[in-house]
């Protein structure tokens, strides 16, 4: 087709407007697009949904690519890309037809609300409860924590029955009783669109019922809170940083060392972050590797800010961008172990 684009040129575009996405709340539509015209958005929808079907390792090289040019359009992606790989593997053929193929051109937009089930409001009664009742499902509660939540069409989320049992539903966007609230002030990634969704009296057919109930409805589903794919966003943008930090060290000598040790544990990261992938990653390993990138992507982008001096605090400069992006990996998906070993990593020693 005529509008489309490669992979670096959607690069491109992203990097111009990174900087907008970034500080406006509003859809990033031109970058959107971009990812579009790459073909992105098919990248994790199996050929017979009309996607490409990219392998797990490579996906994850294109995720850090997207991460690196802006980190807010490679969010939204990925919110995006959690709930299309969570509709694909569940095995209900009907939804994936109905669903993937719309997805994959970018007709549709779907997004997941899941934390309520992963990292948010643990600590308190269920914020998102269910009640089967006959042939359908009935709906209460919130959705905390919902990327992209004003431009979806559908909703990936997951539910508490009485008994605590779990489900994961799919939820239209004209579902009766569904509402979404404004898109949150958050200090980056303003163009995520992240915002609160309700529930009340929402009720829905059975057949919108992904998985459950069990137990733990996400046990053994890959990605998530604490996932590689997050570590893979976190090195994309601490690449971006080293970048600049390596351009410095060339005409500034006092940077050199700095720089080097970065690149260096880059690197080294990079190559774990590639055989988990390669060869599978459990809980402890993820959240392992999760905690040395966190650190790294800190340092790096608070390296980069230092070196651009003054210059770097205006909004102008990617560095400060960078810095502050790089905190929304101490918040988004980070399990306490993860956390605790971020902070250790973090800890200076007395």
């Amino acid at each position: 087709m005529k509008d489309n684009l490669t992979l670096d040129q959607a690069l491109d575009l992203l990097e111009k407007h990174a900087a907008e996405a970034d500080a406006a709340p509003s859809w990033p539509a031109t970058s959107w697009d971009a990812l579009r015209r790459c073909g992105a958005l098919g990248w994790i929808i199996p050929r017979e949904y009309g996607g490409v079907g990219l392998a797990p390792l490579e996906l994850l090289e294109r995720y850090q690519r997207l991460a690196g040019a802006c980190l807010t359009t490679c969010f939204l992606l990925s919110q995006r890309d959690s709930a299309c790989r969570r509709l694909r593997d569940s095995g209900h053929e009907e939804l994936c037809r109905e669903l993937l193929p719309a997805l994959a051109s970018g007709q549709r937009f779907a997004t997941v609300g899941l934390a309520q089930l992963t990292t948010s409001r643990q600590h308190v009664r269920p914020v998102l409860m269910a009640r089967l009742e006959g042939d359908g499902v009935q709906l209460d509660g919130v959705m905390p924590w919902v990327t992209g939540a004003p431009q979806a069409d559908h909703f990936l989320t997951g539910v508490v029955l009485d008994d605590g049992r779990q489900m994961l539903l799919v939820v239209p966007r004209d579902a009766a009783g569904l509402s979404v609230g404004p898109p949150m002030d958050l200090m980056a990634l303003q163009g995520s669109l992240t915002a609160e969704v309700r529930c009340q009296n929402v009720r829905l057919e059975r057949r919108w019922i992904l998985a459950g109930p069990a137990e733990r409805v996400l046990a053994g589903g890959r990605g998530g809170a604490g996932g590689l794919e997050t570590s893979g966003l976190a090195l994309g943008l601490a690449k971006s940083a080293i970048a600049y930090l390596q351009k410095e060290a060339e005409k500034r000598s006092e940077w050199q060392a700095r720089a080097t040790a970065c690149a260096e544990s880059w690197q080294a990261l990079q190559e774990q972050l590639r055989r988990l992938a390669s060869t599978g990653a459990d809980a402890h390993a993820a959240s392992n590797l999760r905690a040395k990138v966190n650190a790294l992507v800190l340092r790096a982008t608070q390296f980069a800010l230092a070196a651009a001096k003054g210059s770097g605090f205006l909004r102008t400069h990617p560095a400060q961008r960078w810095a502050r992006q790089a905190l929304f990996f101490l918040v988004w998906s980070c399990p306490a172990p993860a956390l605790d070993a971020t902070l250790t990593c973090l800890a200076l020693p007395e």
